[in-house]
């Protein structure tokens, strides 16, 4: 098993498009990327402390691939809109793609090479590409947030 790490806007909807990949075993939601330790989602909301709201996953890379869980990265979400995510805003809500070794590394930003040249996008992509760090579990009551609630975010393909 291996795991990797995105933000992606508000943790809910990320996290459970993520869940319905194939060779997803688990995920979670928490933060990363921030000064302060054990943060809650009260600390993150502040806008204080740096983290983003991220999604761990763990997968099985015999049967997805880390390339593969880019492609649903960059489909969930606007990586165009900096700290936003449709009506949520601020740095919590940041697009970034948190790499565990040089491999994850290379291909986050091969595959946002690939996305930039693309033109998918009119507006430059501002994902952060940067190392992981201490993942911090959010509260029990965020996670798999839409599954409790009988909701399912779209997977475009």
């Amino acid at each position: 098993m291996q795991k990797a790490y995105f933000a992606a806007g508000c943790f809910w909807g990320v996290e459970s498009a993520f869940r319905q990949v194939e060779g997803v075993r688990s995920t979670a939601v928490g933060y990363m990327g921030g000064k302060t330790e054990q943060p809650t989602y009260e600390d993150v909301c502040t806008d204080t402390t740096g983290h983003a709201e991220t999604l761990e996953v763990e997968f099985d890379p015999a049967q997805v691939s880390y390339d593969r869980l880019l492609d649903v990265f960059w489909d969930v979400h606007d990586p165009t809109t900096l700290n936003r995510q449709g009506p949520d805003f601020g740095t919590q809500y940041r697009s970034a793609i948190f790499c565990t070794d040089a491999g994850q590394d290379a291909a986050a930003r091969a595959s946002k090479g690939k996305i930039e040249h693309s033109r998918r996008f009119a507006r430059p992509v501002v994902t952060e590409i940067a190392p992981a760090r201490t993942f911090w579990r959010a509260e029990e009551y965020h996670q798999q947030y839409f599954d409790k609630r009988g909701r399912r975010a779209h997977l475009p393909h």
